[in-house]
């Protein structure tokens, strides 16, 4: 029985990776900064990091911030790594991380090079935006009677359970380096995705594309996040919003 830590577990793709990886008989550590017995702040590291992976085969690294702290985090819990032995460590990344220069992009990108010079066997899988994370975007741009959207952006969501089979069974095999990018099944404009929201929530809202400026924002319009040719993911966003809202 491989012996398999997840960080970030208690999360949107954490929580679906332990359990896949529960279900096909892995015993799973789940680390995060609030639940026992592995309550862990990763950008501190200390005892409690080493305990958590004392023993562990292979780490899942799903933790992640958009407020900073990911490149620090991953260098405590790959020095960890390295003194418990752990032989694969797993990092989930965005598609487009090179492409967009975006900060959390580039704190992504960063830490797939710690990875990758860590010294431990690793496997990167980059993956388009899921769909809950547009669903948290709309809900919270939806509160006002407009709906400003960045104009001339396209998306690619994926469903974040297809991403988690993926990440469960890359931690199931040996390293493989950077594989395959994961994206969804449709390249969609944001306001047709918005629009989609609406309709499933029953919210009456005007969708108003907002010009912006910047090369991040640029990159964006451009399509550095998509990945078209990898359109590997099934369900698309209105199968996601009607199992989440008209089930």
């Amino acid at each position: 029985m491989t012996t398999i830590l997840v960080t970030g577990g208690t999360g949107t793709l954490g929580r679906l990776v332990a359990e896949r990886l529960r279900a096909d008989g892995h015993e799973v550590r789940v680390l995060s900064r609030h639940t026992q017995p592995y309550a862990v702040d990763l950008r501190e590291g200390g005892a409690a990091l080493d305990a958590a992976v004392e023993g562990v085969d292979t780490v899942v690294h799903c933790a992640t911030t958009q407020t900073g702290g990911d490149e620090k985090a991953a260098a405590r819990l790959i020095e960890a790594a390295r003194r418990a032995g752990v032989g694969h460590l797993v990092y989930i990344s965005i598609v487009g991380v090179e492409d967009v220069p975006f900060p959390y992009y580039r704190a992504k990108l960063a830490v797939e090079r710690q990875v990758e010079g860590s010294g431990l066997g690793w496997t990167i899988l980059r993956a388009t935006q899921f769909h809950d994370l547009l669903v948290r975007l709309f809900q919270g741009l939806s509160r006002s009677p407009v709906v400003p959207l960045p104009a001339g952006v396209p998306d690619q969501p994926i469903e974040v359970a297809e991403v988690a089979d993926r990440l469960a069974e890359l931690a199931a095999g040996p390293p493989a380096g950077r594989v395959d990018e994961m994206g969804g099944p449709e390249v969609r404009t944001f306001d047709s995705l918005a629009r989609a929201y609406l309709k499933a929530t029953g919210r009456r809202r005007a969708v108003v594309g907002v010009p912006l400026w910047g090369k991040a924002y640029r990159a964006f319009r451009t399509g550095g996040h998509l990945t078209p040719e990898r359109a590997v993911g099934k369900g698309t966003f209105e199968e996601h919003l009607a199992r989440r809202f008209e089930g």
